[in-house]
């Protein structure tokens, strides 16, 4: 292949960028044996290279413990491309929709059609996996795909070029550079689709600049989603289960428990038991290699703003060691820490935290949680736990998030066959399966007329005729 590596300033970008335009407007749409050769290179692509992108993303973090890439990113690829590969056929077929009587014998169909171009800006938390998904899907649809990794994430930037130059025409997908042009050049571009995974800060700034070519946009956001711990809740298996949501890649994940609710009187009782949690599964010991990095110093500087912030104004710290213990701050890994007393004026409770601190907030009657969250921007993910069936459907009927695990976390996230996606400030569109191939896809109406249609009866002159016919119609209405 002769896609360039490394520098990719604004001509290159342009460029490639026309290039992949002349062709998806030139050619015929990608048939299914090319969509599943594309896949199949994706997935040739991640096995054959599966421990330089774990090495990679481990350099770029400081360090990144290699199973949770393995989990997190590796596998969940290889079985979406997988359960695409097998589907696609399907999902690129004309799909019957059901004709008007008043229009019989004539036929509606919708045609899965390919956008053109996809634009992909992808972040650093999870730079294989949220770089890959949305390319799946993109590919599945017959599109070209352009990928503008994160500024973060240098090392598994500069591989991803090199593998995808190794694998892929430059027509068919390129990976940019991550100079500062570039990344602000990219979101202008006039794509015939652009995903954001990132910030919601950041996505307000893309939204802007794509709306200005009128390109439709997905946006995979954030914010503080919270979790809900209804009374009816056993507290022992609640604590492993957040804890280890919360600090799976220190808590760097979009989806991540931001918050607890939990009855005021349980408050305590679940602050230990979710730090012993914490503590059985990564330890007390920033060397050990099961627990990530924070991915820069001024994340961890961050991080541990927000904790001084609600030490400051009264709140308990329930953590191994202080955030500038010079062993934790060395590695930039920080330390687990709940948070009790929190209340909303804290920065804590203002932003999202996205890193290994949890607070938890008592509530007093069962309604103030579905209040506490309505009162603030829709959240990407929301999680309830207990066994109180009437409480937890109150709490999925009256509250409005991207999505729901009952009594877990972060799982909807896996499931191939739901949408995921954000609402509101979190985000909007969805992706996932077949989701995210309809994401990506024009599904084109087309009405097939029939020969035996009377539509000509409707032309003029008027006269009896129609008043015939609009009894008719009248009555098929």
């Amino acid at each position: 292949m002769d896609q360039p590596l490394g520098g990719f300033g604004g001509n290159a970008l342009h460029d490639s960028f026309h290039r992949m335009i002349e062709r998806s407007r030139a050619e015929p749409p990608a048939s299914l044996e090319q969509r599943l050769d594309r896949l199949a290179r994706l997935r040739g692509l991640l096995k054959d290279n599966e421990t330089r992108f774990e090495q990679a993303i481990s350099a770029d973090f400081g360090h990144r413990c290699s199973v949770e890439t393995m989990i997190a990113e590796t596998l969940s690829l290889l079985g979406d491309i997988k359960h695409t590969s097998k589907h696609v056929k399907g999902w690129m077929a004309p799909r019957k929709v059901a004709t008007q009587p008043q229009f019989w014998p004539g036929k509606n169909r919708l045609i899965p059609q390919p956008l053109g171009v996809v634009g992909i800006i992808a972040p650093w938390n999870y730079p294989l996996q949220l770089t890959i998904a949305p390319a799946i899907g993109a590919l599945a649809a017959g599109n070209r795909v352009m990928i503008k990794p994160s500024e973060l994430s240098p090392a598994f930037s500069a591989l991803l070029q090199e593998t995808v130059a190794a694998k892929f025409d430059p027509t068919e997908m390129i990976v940019t550079g991550i100079d500062d042009g570039v990344a602000e050049a990219f979101a202008k571009l006039p794509f015939d689709h652009l995903m954001f995974t990132g910030s919601t800060r950041v996505g307000r700034i893309v939204a802007a600049e794509a709306g200005k070519n009128l390109t439709p946009v997905t946006l995979e956001l954030g914010g503080k989603s919270p979790t809900i711990i209804d009374r009816s809740a056993d507290l022992d298996e609640v604590a492993p289960r957040i804890a280890y949501a919360k600090l799976m890649n220190a808590g760097q994940t979009c989806i991540a428990p931001d918050y607890v609710l939990a009855p005021r009187d349980k408050v305590e009782a679940l602050a230990g038991k979710i730090r012993d949690a914490m503590q059985r599964m990564f330890g007390a010991d920033p060397a050990n290699t099961d627990y990530t990095s924070i991915v820069a110093d001024r994340h961890y500087a961050r991080l541990k703003g927000l904790v001084d912030d609600a030490a400051a104004r009264g709140a308990r710290l329930l953590q191994p060691a202080p955030a500038d213990d010079a062993a934790w701050q060395s590695r930039r890994k920080f330390p687990p820490t709940v948070v009790l007393g929190a209340t909303p004026e804290m920065k804590i409770m203002q932003e999202e935290i996205f890193g290994p601190l949890l607070p938890i907030l008592g509530y007093d009657d069962p309604a103030d949680p579905i209040a506490f969250i309505n009162g603030r921007d829709r959240p990407l993910a929301l999680y309830w736990f207990g066994t109180d069936e009437a409480a937890r459907d109150e709490v999925l009927q009256r509250t409005v998030s991207g999505g729901v695990t009952i009594n877990d976390c972060l799982v909807h996230f896996a499931q191939v066959n739901q949408p995921m996606g954000g609402v509101g400030a979190s985000g909007t569109g969805a992706y996932h399966g077949e989701w995210g191939f309809n994401t990506f896809t024009q599904l084109k109406p087309v009405f097939y007329r029939s020969p035996y249609n009377r539509f000509a009866d409707l032309y003029p002159p008027y006269g009896g005729k129609i008043a015939r016919l609009a009894k008719v119609l009248r009555w098929m209405s």
